[in-house]
């Protein structure tokens, strides 16, 4: 993978050119330190002070001031139903323009600590709602109106691109939200992204914290097999060995019994071999008896490369069977690399973060929300005049390639790939753009997956604030709706019960 040196930084200069605090910033090893970092040099440089002041001209901060001292006002008062019918007026989650991703460049570390206060505050007044007693604010009233809140407020999901042999990035930006408690419990994966999105959803809390021991987590990624044993670093990866990893990785279980044991709604993205046929987007309610092995593979199947994948299920007796016998799928990050679209369908989401580092397109991003200024701007207007003049001369490409197999696939997967959108609200991104081609699907030695991991930790400490603020109330929501769920659920059944 042709890591850099641990003392490289960003822009490859030295050390000695750069402030201690900026240096510190860099070569951070936990979010502990990259915070003290960054704190550091906002006190230098005036972020510090800058989020301190509630005036800005990139959001409306008289309504946020206001409605800060509104709801801490009522809060105060202990008043439940003056609470509630203030909350009914709405929580939106970019009021006043506070969800403006600029207001996270001015600093190191956060944004103003109105946005932050106001925020926390609605959390409180939330939970304060839900703890009233039930002579004050009846459980059904709860019930109602949190389940209305939670689907008009809607949440998050992280989305994880193909990365050929990059994928370990992923699981170090896993690992970071997991430590700070802000994974979403919606999860897609493409290519590469779906075998850690899939490893992700088949482990449990407790599991996970063991495996993200710095030690245990390159274990995961060592061999699984003698052949994968036997493999030669650097060179190209087998089917076979991405078999054993796959094995090695994921439970056998589907997605249904995946989201049994861990709660986690995981998506895996697969590309039909056959022109005719449309994508998918497996998961527990879609595609509830398919194998997660047998999808990972599909994901990862690059055509030309690996072979297309024959999906399998378990039958009512428990018997793994072929799903779709007649079907083979392929890549998915070719057509469904970030599949917004389904995720907002199936699970009501409208936030979303994602972790790109897919090689085919990588080097051609930017993330225009970190970087607003002239320059991005421009490139963001040409590519989306790129992505529109491809989607024009589709239906002509295609005209001309329609019945001529397998040039029909390859050029419906080129236009899919210059199609597709590769950005979210927040952007995880390497802080690497090119990457040595040779070694982008082959076997990674133990010090390449580890530079791959803490790369994936380090792009994800600078958005971290952001991603707590932004996904605060829906966690809070989930958190009061999922035991008033659970009992209303054991409620009904307890009424519908035959007296003995």
């Amino acid at each position: 993978m042709n890591a850099p040196s641990p003392k490289e930084t960003i822009e490859g200069a030295t050390p000695a050119t750069r402030s201690t605090a900026s240096f510190r910033l860099i070569n951070a090893n936990s979010y502990d330190e990259w915070k003290k970092a960054a704190m550091a040099q906002d006190e230098r440089m005036g972020g510090a002070k800058w989020r301190k002041t509630d005036k800005s001209t990139l959001y409306d901060y008289d309504v946020i001031r206001r409605r800060l001292d509104e709801v801490n006002g009522i809060r105060a008062t202990g008043d439940a139903h003056r609470l509630l019918f203030y909350l009914n007026e709405g929580i939106h989650g970019n009021m006043g323009g506070m969800g403006n991703p600029a207001l996270y460049n001015r600093s190191r570390f956060g944004t103003k600590d109105l946005i932050t206060d106001y925020i926390n505050a609605l959390s409180d007044a939330l939970k304060q709602v839900a703890d009233a007693p039930e002579t004050e604010v009846s459980s059904t009233e709860k019930l109602e109106f949190f389940r209305r809140a939670s689907h008009c407020f809607g949440r998050s999901a992280l989305m994880l691109s193909g990365a050929g042999a990059l994928g370990p990035f992923h699981l170090g930006v896993v690992k970071a939200l997991s430590e700070q408690g802000l994974l979403p419990d919606v999860i897609s994966g493409a290519s590469a992204g779906s075998m850690i999105a899939a490893f992700v959803g088949t482990h449990s809390n407790d599991e996970l914290s063991r495996l993200f021991d710095p030690k245990a987590l390159v274990d995961v990624f060592d061999a699984f097999s003698e052949s994968s044993r036997q493999a030669s670093i650097g060179s190209r990866m087998s089917i076979d060995h991405v078999r054993d990893v796959v094995a090695g990785l994921i439970p056998d279980m589907t997605f249904e019994e995946a989201f049994e044991a861990t709660g986690r709604k995981i998506n895996i993205s697969v590309s039909p071999r056959e022109f005719h046929q449309r994508s998918r987007l497996l998961n527990a309610i879609t595609s509830p008896n398919v194998y997660i092995r047998e999808a990972v593979l599909a994901s990862c199947a690059i055509p030309g490369i690996f072979p297309a994948v024959t999906l399998a299920a378990k039958n009512r007796l428990g018997q793994r069977q072929p799903y779709v016998a007649t079907r083979k799928w392929v890549d998915g990050s070719m057509t469904d690399d970030m599949p917004v679209l389904r995720l907002t369908r199936l699970y009501g989401v409208n936030h979303f973060i994602s972790s790109q580092t897919n090689p085919m397109v990588l080097w051609a991003l930017r993330d225009h929300h970190q970087n607003d200024n002239l320059i991005t701007r421009s490139m963001a207007i040409y590519q989306s005049a790129v992505k529109e003049f491809y989607k024009a001369t589709y239906p002509m490409a295609m005209s001309f390639v329609g019945n001529v197999y397998p040039l029909n696939v390859m050029t419906r997967m080129m236009y899919g790939l210059a199609t597709q959108d590769y950005t979210a609200d927040i952007n995880i991104l390497p802080r690497r753009k090119f990457w040595n081609p040779s070694k982008l699907l082959s076997v990674l030695s133990e010090a390449e997956t580890r530079y791959l991991i803490s790369e994936g930790e380090a792009a994800t400490w600078p958005k971290i604030e952001m991603i707590r603020n932004c996904t605060l109330i829906s966690r809070t929501l989930d958190q009061i709706l999922e035991p008033m769920e659970q009992q209303a659920s054991q409620g009904a059944l307890h009424q519908q019960a035959p007296a003995v």
